[in-house]
């Protein structure tokens, strides 16, 4: 297929989530290289990208961009594609039996759209309810960012988030609702800079109308200090 064909294709495609797998598409090679070998290969592409586009790499502005740009890549809002960078989240006794739902709300979150590689902000918001086990407040907010830090779809996000709480706490009752602006509409395509996207995953109990509107309501809840 010719470029030109091919271009005509996406912008036909416009910005439209493209059905894909729930987990991270990852060829089985994806982590032969180390950290310093992507880095190196990934400074000659973007170097690569910066000529093309006529930029002049001997700037005193420009010239460490290709280096930062890969390790930013690789190091920083794509660390999370790493299995060895997946946070260890240990596990309590619920020694004080509490059994209603606990909501960790206004998680903040930045991801890239795996479209465009343009941010994803917004605000992630979970809810599990024991089964004998809880997990410590801040690797919930550590989950979230470490499915983030990869090139993402949202709806993805929000399912890899409630999967691996739900493997960590041994419970089908976790919820997760992110709210979020994409640039790919904010500041590309129809420049939209009000829009956000809300995706949800609800599992066992949460699939209920009463426990999920539980839920949504304390997400509601104006909390300032």
């Amino acid at each position: 297929m010719d470029l030109e064909k091919q271009l005509k294709e996406i912008e036909a495609m416009g910005i439209d989530h493209i059905a894909g797998a729930t987990e991270t598409p990852l060829r089985p090679d994806a982590f032969e290289l180390s950290d310093i070998e992507k880095i190196a290969s990934i400074k000659k592409d973007v170097q690569s990208i910066m000529q093309t586009l006529g930029l002049d790499l001997t700037d005193d502005s420009l010239k460490g961009t290709p280096t930062r740009v890969a390790k930013m890549f690789v190091q920083e809002i794509f660390g999370g594609l790493h299995p060895d960078r997946k946070p260890k989240a240990s596990t309590f006794e619920n020694k004080y039996k509490y059994q209603e739902m606990l909501v960790e709300k206004n998680i903040t979150l930045y991801s890239t759209c795996e479209h465009h590689l343009l941010p994803i902000v917004g605000k992630a918001h979970i809810a599990y309810i024991s089964n004998g086990t809880v997990v410590g407040l801040s690797k919930m907010n550590r989950i979230v960012d470490y499915y983030a830090k990869r090139p993402q779809v949202q709806e993805r996000l929000t399912m890899q988030i409630v999967k691996e709480l739900q493997q960590v706490l041994n419970t089908e009752d976790v919820a997760c609702v992110i709210d979020a602006k994409h640039l790919c509409v904010n500041s590309r395509g129809i420049r939209d800079i009000d829009s956000s996207t809300v995706t949800s995953e609800f599992g066992g109990a949460f699939k209920s109308a009463e426990t999920r509107r539980e839920f949504l309501d304390y997400i509601k809840l104006d909390t300032e200090f």
